[in-house]
């Protein structure tokens, strides 16, 4: 299973549900990751899609605990259990946990690689992700150049689960 993220240099997520910065460059990164595949985000992350709408060309499977939440062209699951049987016919490399910060939360330990888009400044957030740098399940295999939008700088990085936690 694949995880996908932008942080800012304090491992921040959000502010108020809207991400904290646009880089377009992120954006295309983001779906030439994950068009095609199956994504697995939280009702308030859907929400925060323009217009709230399921993102095109995937398969949207929206977690949440409400039981009266229908989302037209999205796959709704109610809890963890129910996911977890709806996804394991699916390839695990073909699924993407897309976030909010409670989804990162309860997947990162079923993830083998994780996508990070480091966005070299720091914002007020109210939402984190987890330091990869700090666990030493995770190892940094490929990161990108530096790339520039506007006065922003940023590069991509990919993690990997390791086998022992070393």
């Amino acid at each position: 299973m694949n995880m996908i993220v932008a942080i800012s240099q304090n491992w921040g997520i959000s502010k108020n549900g809207k991400l904290l910065c646009h880089l377009q460059g992120d954006l295309k990164y983001f779906q030439s990751k994950t068009k095609g595949k199956h994504i697995i985000i939280g009702r308030k992350t859907l929400e925060s899609f323009p217009n709230g709408n399921p993102l095109s060309d995937r398969e949207n499977i929206i977690l949440t605990t409400n039981k009266d939440f229908k989302k037209k062209n999205c796959t709704i699951c109610h809890s963890l259990t129910e996911l977890k049987d709806y996804i394991k016919e699916i390839p695990q490399e073909e699924v993407f946990i897309c976030g909010g910060e409670s989804i990162y939360k309860q997947f990162i330990n079923n993830c083998d690689t994780i996508y990070v888009t480091h966005i070299l400044k720091t914002f007020d957030s109210d939402r984190y992700f987890e330091n990869l740098d700090k666990r030493k399940d995770f190892k940094e295999i490929w990161r990108s150049a530096i790339k520039q939008e506007n006065d922003i700088r940023y590069y991509f990085a990919k993690y990997e689960k390791t086998t022992k936690g070393e």
